[in-house]
């Protein structure tokens, strides 16, 4: 309970910032007493409880989304109204990362959880949003937003489901290399993440079933409650700090941690 509890605690301060909540859980499964991988289900479970903190945080924005989005098929909203816009644009780029986590499953819950890979994508996706920071316009607000951007966000986001990439790092690098403003590519990566992380962790849940895992369903549960509460004030900070400052320090840190981590691996310190 206590391995679970920890792990909770850093899913839900890693989740929101671009540095990859399942590099981290990954990473740490192999220093807790039992060293093994906490497993692809444990962290989708956990993940409900950060998308549920994205939620109460962005309740009005979400409550006033989905009602104009109703309200454009029935005439009661305009069909052009932003916010029934925008309840499409989600739609349209959760798609991929539903399709390509359905195509390659087993590989997600498999090969690409070496921890081989998730250093190299700490460093290269930790540089590739340093560039992306450095070179953007940040000139775009999400009234901006078109089709063809939110499908590019959509495939950032799929992204994801290789550890050590961030799924908000991965949304917010393709936001700022469009030329969106920090907050802007931010607030559209969270809403866009609620289905796709919705749909998979209550997928594991109930495919967790019967099957044996790392921590019960008891201990998962403990964990996702933390994440939440957790994830409610990291999603706090991390609005506030993205409009005054850049994503520096996290692109060290990703570097850092990589360099790190390829240090431990050749070393044998850890196994991949």
């Amino acid at each position: 309970m206590i391995e679970a509890l920890i792990l909770g605690f850093v899913q839900g301060l890693t989740e929101f910032l671009p540095i990859s909540s399942s590099a981290h859980l990954r990473i740490l499964g192999e220093f807790l007493p039992g060293a093994q991988d906490p497993g692809a289900a444990f962290t989708a479970i956990t993940q409900l409880g950060t998308e549920t903190a994205v939620i109460v945080f962005f309740w009005r924005d979400i409550v006033r989304i989905v009602s104009h989005w109703f309200g454009s098929f029935t005439g009661r909203v305009p069909r052009n109204d932003p916010d029934a816009r925008m309840g499409w644009l989600i739609i349209i780029g959760s798609l991929p990362i539903i399709v390509l986590g359905l195509l390659f499953q087993d590989a997600i819950e498999t090969t690409l959880r070496s921890l081989w890979i998730t250093a190299t994508m700490l460093v290269v996706f930790g540089l590739i949003l340093g560039l992306a920071d450095w070179a953007g316009a940040k000139r775009r607000k999400l009234d901006d937003l078109t089709v063809g951007h939110g499908v590019i966000f959509g495939f950032a986001q799929a992204l994801a489901l290789i550890p050590g990439v961030s799924r908000s790092g991965g949304t917010i690098t393709a936001g700022l290399f469009l030329g969106y403003e920090r907050a802007a590519a931010a607030r559209y990566a969270f809403l866009l993440a609620i289905p796709a992380v919705f749909g998979s962790g209550l997928y594991q849940l109930v495919k967790s079933f019967g099957e044996p895992s790392v921590y019960n369903l008891v201990e998962t549960g403990a964990a996702t409650v933390v994440a939440f509460f957790v994830g409610l004030a990291v999603i706090a900070f991390f609005m506030s700090y993205i409009s005054k400052r850049s994503f520096l320090p996290f692109v060290i840190y990703r570097v850092l941690l990589g360099g790190t981590l390829f240090v431990l691996l050749g070393m044998g310190v850890i196994q991949p």
